[in-house]
């Protein structure tokens, strides 16, 4: 049934939409280049025509065609808009034509549209590393591939830490931004090292640290972190992650009881703006331009919560949270900065993430920076 589908499509989609109207700029020229799942794939580069398998891929295209992010999207999931309203709020300002951009929605392990990219006809599509077994599973790979739509993997989610560079060059190559690519990595390595030298030199005593994952997004308690993702933050800001002990996976859940039995010293939560999702939730609303009253309001439920029942972070109220959506964004080196800060704030009192995210904006974004993105109780008074 869908390669009858695919076939009534081809018949009635004009010319134009397969590639007809390209955007102006470099001709364009077979290239082979290897994806994060390790494939080898040809594309016609660099590309003009990308359709987003996920709407906070922008984070990343913006930042390596920050004049205009949108000239070479097609159409993307409406994820960002959903997940990160606030940010979403801000490119709408700057584009307005934001708007006019076809959305579909869809998980972040799910199938992507097919009948929409089919018409659209994308020069690439690009799908997150956890959409691979689903859409290799329908064949919709090799589907696409029949009408020359190649189709990449990426990662920031899974092993950030391994692949967030790798995604970087590869989306530099197919953009034809080659240079700019290795201008962010270069600003990646020097905002990390601000956290590495000095614990590298100190050496001090690790805190337990336990990550609350999607804090407020649903009741149950107490998802978390493996030793990758956050739990790799954590690790590279100087701390002990809790989740790394008992989860083998990046993504997995800890019971209340193990968590006090732990003792963590500082609790992090993970959490965002998921009025979209959640309506009325527990949820922190943290992002651009966050209300720190707000937020840190919001963060004192958490201190509640049975699975914290005389911890050591509740004695010294050590609990923060944290944009969750560092965990799938370029920026994951802002995250290593502020956990660094929060658990070794003596070591760390000069550095500044706000003060480095703000320069990166300034360098590779089209829109400007806003606080908002942490909060803690631990500058609080009680």
């Amino acid at each position: 049934m869908l390669r009858i589908v695919i076939a009534i499509l081809i018949a009635l989609v004009p010319a134009v939409a397969f590639g007809g109207e390209q955007a102006a700029g470099d001709k364009q020229a077979p290239t082979i280049v290897t994806d994060i799942a390790g494939r080898e794939v040809r594309v016609n580069a660099p590309v003009k025509r990308i359709l987003l398998g996920e709407g906070r891929q922008l984070y990343l295209i913006a930042s390596l065609e920050s004049k205009d992010p949108l000239a070479r999207i097609v159409a993307w999931r409406n994820d960002l808009i959903e997940a990160d309203p606030a940010t979403y709020a801000q490119y709408l300002q700057a584009f307005p034509r934001l708007a006019d951009v076809p959305a579909f929605k869809g998980q972040e392990n799910g199938l992507i549209d097919i009948e929409s990219t089919i018409v659209l006809k994308p020069d690439v599509v690009l799908l997150n590393l956890e959409a691979k077994r689903a859409n290799e599973d329908a064949e919709y790979v090799e589907k696409l591939a029949e009408l020359n739509i190649p189709v990449l993997y990426i990662d920031f989610r899974h092993y950030p830490l391994q692949n967030t560079e790798k995604t970087i060059r590869l989306l530099g190559k197919i953009m034809g931004r080659e240079a700019r690519a290795e201008e962010i990595i270069a600003f990646r390595h020097q905002a990390m090292a601000r956290v590495s030298d000095v614990l590298d030199r100190a050496r001090p005593p690790r805190p337990r640290v336990f990550i609350e994952r999607i804090g407020g997004y649903a009741d149950d308690c107490c998802l978390s972190f493996g030793a990758e993702n956050f739990g790799n933050y954590v690790e590279l800001a100087g701390g002990h992650n809790i989740g790394s002990d008992f989860i083998p996976t990046t993504f997995g859940q800890l019971n209340p009881e193990q968590v006090i039995a732990s003792n963590p010293e500082h609790v992090v939560i993970t959490s965002a703006d998921w009025a979209a999702y959640v309506p009325g939730g527990h949820w922190i609303p943290l992002g651009p331009g966050a209300d720190p009253d707000v937020t840190r309001k919001k963060l004192e439920w958490f201190t509640e919560r049975s699975a914290y029942t005389d911890i050591a972070a509740q004695k010294t109220r050590n609990f923060h949270a944290i944009w969750h959506q560092f965990y799938n964004s370029p920026y994951e080196f802002i995250a290593v900065q502020q956990l660094a800060k929060w658990f070794h704030p003596d070591l760390f009192a000069d550095l500044d993430p706000d003060a480095t995210f703000a320069e990166y904006h300034r360098r590779f974004l089209p829109i400007e920076f806003r606080p908002g993105y942490a909060i803690s109780l631990s500058d609080s008074p009680s």
